[in-house]
C-alpha cells in the first residue's frame, strides 16, 4: 500500500480505504480461485495495483468517461482504475467465469457502484466505450482490430478514444505498422522501481 500512496499521495480516505482492502480481498480469493499467481500475489502492490495506474499516470479520464477493461482478468487494470476515477464507467470483460467471478466478488466488498462485468469474448461486447484498457498479451494489430468497433465517437478527453495497454519487452516491430498513431511510454518514466524497467504503457488512437 505505501507504494500507491508514494505516487498518489492525494487520494481520499475513501480511496485509501478500498485500496489498503484489496491486500485481504485478494489473498482470500486467489486462494480458493487462482487469478494471480501464488508466488507473485505477495507483490500485488507493485505488480498489479501499481502496475494498473501506470493508465493513471498517462491519462487523466474525465468525469463520465466510459472504459471497457479486456481480458480483465481478476480485475487490472479495471479495478484499480475505478477506485481511481470514480466518477468514470468500466466494464469488465473476460472469458473465464471464474475470473468474473473474482472481480465481482471484490468489486461488491469495496462497494464500487462505478463497475460493471461480463462473461463473454471480445468478439460478443456490442457496447461503446470511450476507451479500451488492456493489460495485453494479444499483438497491437490484433487487439486494435478486435475493439476498434467497441470506440465511440463521442470526445472529450484531453487524448483522442482509443486503446491504452500494458504490455512489456521490446515493441518496436509489433508498433511498426501503427506507428503514425501510436504512442510508448516506458514506465520508469513515472515509477522507479525496478520492476517497471521493461514495461511500457501503449497508447493507439482508433
Amino acid at each position: 500500500m505505501d507504494v500507491i500512496l508514494k505516487y498518489f499521495p492525494t487520494l481520499d480516505a475513501i480511496q485509501r480505504e478500498r485500496y489498503a482492502a484489496l491486500d485481504a480481498l485478494y489473498h482470500e480469493w486467489n486462494a480458493r480461485i487462482n487469478v494471480i499467481s501464488r508466488k507473485d500475489i505477495d507483490n500485488l502492490y507493485l505488480h498489479h495495483v501499481l502496475h494498473s495506474l501506470a493508465i493513471a499516470e498517462f491519462v487523466r479520464f474525465k468525469p463520465q468517461t466510459s472504459i471497457m477493461d479486456l481480458g480483465t482478468g481478476g480485475g487490472f487494470p479495471g479495478i484499480p482504475l475505478a477506485i481511481m476515477f470514480p466518477e468514470c464507467h468500466f466494464h469488465l470483460v473476460d472469458s473465464t467465469a471464474k475470473k468474473i467471478r473474482v472481480c465481482d466478488e471484490v468489486i461488491q466488498a469495496l462497494g464500487l457502484e462505478n463497475v460493471s462485468t461480463q462473461w463473454t469474448r471480445a468478439e460478443e461486447v456490442r457496447e461503446k466505450f470511450h476507451f479500451v484498457v488492456s493489460r495485453a498479451v494479444m499483438p497491437l494489430c490484433d487487439l486494435t482490430r478486435l475493439v476498434r468497433n467497441n470506440i465511440s465517437s463521442e470526445q472529450f478527453n484531453a487524448i483522442p478514444n482509443g486503446l491504452v495497454c500494458l504490455k512489456g519487452g521490446e515493441l518496436e516491430h509489433e508498433v511498426m505498422p501503427m506507428k503514425h498513431h501510436t504512442l510508448v511510454t516506458p514506465l520508469s518514466d513515472y515509477f522507479s522501481e525496478d520492476y517497471f524497467q521493461t514495461k511500457k504503457v501503449v497508447y493507439t488512437s482508433l
